[in-house]
């Protein structure tokens, strides 16, 4: 069995994490990203295949702070009947959540993923899917980040894609796709 993971995309993830001149492409990428998973998501929903959004709950102050407009799941995606909505506080998306349980539930094994916040929670929820057991599909252009030190956004998307492409553990691996390439 398969479902499709989405990661963070909020409206405020990425939102002044960059420099003046650099937050308008952080923005221009995120809006790209959120076109294509928007996209995947209705092939999913067509095709019948259950469609998991993972939320961040930020604490007070943060650009993420539960109840917030910037906390809110981005309108594109956001949740659609039958759709479930996973919270979490960290980094990754299985560390204190019900997700492992609500993939175990339907008998999934493979998960396609995509989101925001490469580096972090779209890295670590890949990485930790292959451990507990699931062959995961990166969707290679469905996920992205902000600057970070001296790297650029692109920079570190590419960066992932690579490092995360034949990544396994046990018998499973993380394949990296591009959406177009996608199938369900």
């Amino acid at each position: 069995m398969l479902d499709l993971v989405i990661i963070d995309v909020q409206n405020a993830i990425v939102a002044g994490c960059g420099t003046p001149e650099r937050q308008p492409l952080i923005d221009g990428a995120l809006a790209e990203t959120v076109g294509r998973l928007q996209a995947i998501k209705a092939r999913a929903r067509e095709a019948g295949v259950p469609v998991i959004l993972v939320q961040h709950d930020g604490t007070a102050g943060h650009r993420l702070a539960v109840g917030t407009d910037g906390w809110a799941i981005r309108p594109e995606i956001a949740p659609a009947d039958g759709d479930v909505v996973v919270h979490k506080t960290d980094c990754d998306s299985f560390f204190a959540t019900d997700l492992d349980e609500q993939l175990k539930a339907r008998s999934v094994d493979r998960i396609v993923v995509g989101g925001c916040m490469t580096q972090f929670c779209v890295d670590t929820t890949v990485r930790r899917a292959v451990s507990l057991g699931y062959d995961v599909t990166l969707i290679a252009d469905g996920h992205t980040t902000a600057d970070r030190g001296d790297l650029r956004f692109d920079q570190i998307v590419v960066h992932h894609n690579a490092t995360l492409n034949g990544f396994g553990a046990g018998g499973c691996r993380v394949d990296v796709k591009t959406a177009d390439a996608i199938r369900f």
